[in-house]
């Protein structure tokens, strides 16, 4: 892949200890600053992308929206809120960048799934936000339906599991869309992966590191994005950034 194509990083998180970190299933992750971010992407092409709060966050929002003020008016937060919070809070929220509400289905730290339908529909109401799943693909058969009437919806890390793969694209007809990222924690092959959701739907795939790959089997490699870039041919720009851009700026 060649370093000059732009890059929108749909997917990374910032670990900063200045701000409330909280043990998940004995778990409390290295710092990884906005400042080693930079430092690690310095040979990728970054021209944006979406932060996403981790399950040792929790609600916590000073660690988020002082990243967004770092790094610059094309990025924006993916966040964990509780169900019940006001209104008001929200659409602040959606002022200083934050784009969507994240549900951590695998590993908690966010609103349940039993809130998943009503404060999907309301945050997207109030101020325009999608819903972001952390979830195993071999979980989606009970929440296809819900997924699919939502406003505006993300999986991440290619829903995890090969044996879930057909789940997905079956949600990716019905215009949900897919992060390609995370490929040290998932069990398929993501090249595969990859070119079964560009079939179904060219806009559908976004592309991010998940730096700095907590808990992951192994980090993040730029060669990832060599192999997005081999499995998405005709597409690769969409996919790289053009895909991301329309989700989250537009």
């Amino acid at each position: 892949m060649s370093v000059s194509r732009p890059v929108f990083d749909a997917h990374f998180h910032v670990v900063d200890a200045r701000f409330p970190l909280y043990e998940n299933n004995g778990y409390l992750p290295d710092e990884f600053t906005v400042g080693d971010y930079r430092d690690r992407t310095t040979t990728l092409n970054i021209t944006g992308g979406a932060v996403v709060s981790g399950s040792f966050q929790r609600f916590d929002q000073t660690y988020l929206l002082d990243a967004l003020r770092q790094l610059g008016p094309r990025f924006v937060g993916v966040t964990q809120i509780p169900h019940d919070l006001p209104d008001r809070e929200i659409v602040e929220l959606a002022d200083q960048g934050v784009r969507a509400v994240r549900f951590n289905l695998r590993r908690g730290g966010s609103a349940g799934l039993e809130h998943l339908d009503h404060l999907a529909r309301r945050v997207h109401d109030l101020a325009g936000m999608h819903t972001e799943l952390y979830v195993d693909a071999r979980d989606l058969p009970g929440l296809a339906d819900t997924l699919a009437a939502l406003p505006a919806v993300s999986i991440d890390h290619l829903g995890l599991h090969a044996d879930g793969l057909p789940e997905l694209l079956a949600l990716v007809e019905r215009g949900i869309k897919v992060k390609a990222t995370g490929f040290g924690r998932i069990v398929l092959d993501p090249a595969q992966a990859v070119r079964a959701i560009l079939e179904v739907d060219p806009t559908a795939l976004m592309v991010g590191t998940d730096l700095p790959s907590t808990r992951a089997r192994r980090p993040f490699a730029d060669a990832d994005l060599e192999l997005v870039a081999d499995a998405a041919g005709e597409h690769l720009d969409a996919v790289l950034h053009d895909n991301a851009v329309a989700f989250y700026l537009r």
